[in-house]
C-alpha cells in the first residue's frame, strides 16, 4: 500500500491496444510474428483497416489500398478480418479490466478508461496498477497494450499514444498543464478540425494559449462541451470515467456497394439486406422505432430523406417498404457507392396495432422463429429469398463497439457510426 503522501487525489489509466486486430492475428498465427501483415474486409477487400508495426515500417497505413501496399513491400501479409474474434479477445480484456476496478469505462473494441483513485489501497500506487494492467491484458490475451496515466481522461488517452507500441507513459497531475502546452490543441481527442480552426481564429493553436481565451467565448459557442475544451486543454478535464452505456440515439446499418452501381435490383437487394439488418438489432433489444433515416451515397455527396412508418415497427418488411418509397422519390438513375438504412428513434417495444390492419400476430411469431435460427446457427441463416444474393463482403466491428448491451454489435461493412448523418464521402 503505497504512503498516504503518495496517494493520488485522480488517477485515470487509458489502456490502448497496439495494432489491436493485427496484433491478434500474429497472436493466433506465430509464423507472422514480426512480418508486416494488414487487415482487410474479406480477401476480396482492397483498403487496409489496420496494419502492424512492421508493415507501418514501410510507410503502409491504414486506409492504403492493397495494391500499393504490395509495390513498396512484395512480403506485405493480407490477411482476412475476423470481427468476431477480435470482439471475443476484447470481451476477456475487459473482463480482466473489471477485475482491477469496477470504474471502468469502454471507450472502444481496442480502448478503455479505469478510474483507479479507490484501488491504490489495495493494488499499490497508480504506477503499479499501470503496470499490473499491462501485464494481465498480456497474459489473457496474447497482445500487448500501451497505458496512459495521469490525473484526467484527456491526458491519459495522450499519454497512451506516446510510447507505442508497448509503452507506458505517466504524467502527474501537477505537471499535465505544463506538458501540454506546447501540443497544437487537435491533438487531443475530441477537438476535430472544425473546433480548431475556431480556436485558430481566435489565437489557440496550442493547449497554452487556452489560457488566454476566457472560458465564455468557448462556453457560448459550444455550450458545456467548450467550457469542458477549456479545461481539457489546461489538463484539468472534469469528465468522470463514465459507467453506463447510454440508451441509442439510432440504430444503423450501412454497406459499401460496387463503385457507380446503377442497377435498380442491385439497390433495392442493398437496401433490403440493411433494412433487415436494421429490425434484427431492434428486435434482439426489445425495441421499436417509428423514424428511419435512408441514405445512398455517391459521387456527389448523399441522397437522403427522413421516413415515418405508420406505427412503431421493428418489421424489415415495413422498413423495405418505406426503402422502397425512398428509392422511388429520391433516385433517378445516379451511380452510387453506399447505402444507408437507420432508425432514428429507438424506444422499448409497445404493442399496438392498427384497427384497419390485420393482427401483427402471425408477423410476429416468424420473426421471432427466425430471429431463434439465425442467434443459433448466424446471421441470415434464415432470411427473405430475395437476400440470397446480398453482398458477401463481411461484416465490420461498430467504433462505437461495447461487449454488452445495445453496442454489442458487429455491424455491416462500411457503416457509419451511430448517432451520425453521413454527409460526403466517408472513409
Amino acid at each position: 500500500m503505497p504512503p498516504a503522501a503518495h496517494i493520488w487525489k485522480r488517477a485515470i489509466l487509458l489502456v490502448d491496444m497496439n495494432a489491436f486486430f493485427a496484433s491478434i492475428e500474429q497472436a493466433d498465427r506465430p509464423e507472422w510474428q514480426g512480418r508486416p501483415v494488414g487487415i482487410t474486409n474479406g480477401m476480396q477487400g482492397t483498403c487496409i483497416i489496420t496494419c502492424s508495426y512492421e508493415a507501418r515500417a514501410y510507410g503502409i497505413y491504414t486506409g492504403m489500398r492493397v495494391k500499393a501496399a504490395r509495390e513498396i513491400c512484395p512480403d506485405f501479409i493480407q490477411a482476412p478480418s475476423r470481427p468476431h474474434r477480435y470482439a471475443e479477445v476484447s470481451r476477456c480484456i475487459m473482463s480482466t479490466l473489471a477485475d482491477i476496478t469496477p470504474d471502468m469505462e469502454v471507450f472502444s473494441v481496442d480502448e478503455a478508461f479505469l478510474d483507479v483513485t479507490r484501488c491504490q489501497r489495495l493494488w499499490g500506487s497508480p504506477e503499479v496498477i499501470a503496470r499490473q494492467v499491462k501485464r494481465r491484458v498480456h497474459a489473457v490475451s496474447g497482445v500487448c497494450c500501451s497505458v496512459g496515466l495521469s490525473g484526467d481522461k484527456t491526458t491519459a488517452k495522450y499519454a497512451a499514444k506516446l510510447n507505442k507500441p508497448d509503452g507506458m507513459t505517466v504524467i502527474l497531475p501537477a505537471e499535465s498543464t505544463r506538458v501540454l502546452a506546447n501540443v497544437p490543441v487537435t491533438e487531443l481527442c475530441g477537438i476535430n478540425t472544425g473546433v480548431g480552426r475556431f480556436l485558430a481564429e481566435r489565437g489557440v493553436y496550442v493547449c497554452g494559449d487556452m489560457a488566454k481565451l476566457p472560458v465564455s467565448v468557448l462556453g457560448k459557442r459550444f455550450g458545456n462541451i467548450g467550457r469542458r475544451i477549456w479545461l481539457m486543454c489546461q489538463g484539468l478535464d472534469p469528465e468522470p470515467v463514465l459507467l453506463d452505456v447510454p440508451p441509442p440515439k439510432s440504430i444503423g446499418h450501412g454497406k459499401v456497394m460496387p463503385p457507380n452501381t446503377r442497377d435498380p435490383g442491385v439497390m433495392r437487394l442493398y437496401l433490403r439486406h440493411m433494412a433487415e439488418k436494421v429490425a434484427a438489432r431492434l428486435r434482439r433489444y426489445q425495441m421499436q422505432a417509428q423514424n428511419f433515416y435512408l441514405g445512398l451515397g455517391g459521387e456527389q455527396g448523399w441522397l437522403a430523406g427522413r421516413y415515418r412508418s405508420r406505427l412503431p415497427t421493428d418489421d424489415g418488411r415495413e422498413i423495405n417498404r418505406l426503402c422502397e418509397q425512398f428509392l422511388n422519390q429520391h433516385w433517378r438513375g445516379q451511380g452510387i457507392h453506399q447505402v444507408q438504412v437507420r432508425a432514428l428513434d429507438p424506444r422499448d417495444t409497445v404493442t399496438v396495432t392498427d384497427l384497419f390492419d390485420q393482427p401483427p400476430d402471425q408477423r410476429r411469431r416468424l420473426n421471432q422463429a427466425a430471429d431463434k435460427i439465425n442467434n443459433r446457427y448466424g446471421e441470415f441463416t434464415l432470411a427473405p429469398a430475395r437476400l440470397m444474393h446480398r453482398s458477401s463482403m463481411p461484416n465490420v466491428i461498430a467504433p462505437a463497439w461495447k461487449p454488452f448491451g445495445h453496442r454489442e454489435t458487429i455491424l455491416g461493412q462500411g457503416t457509419v457510426p451511430s448517432g451520425t448523418v453521413p454527409y460526403g464521402n466517408n472513409r
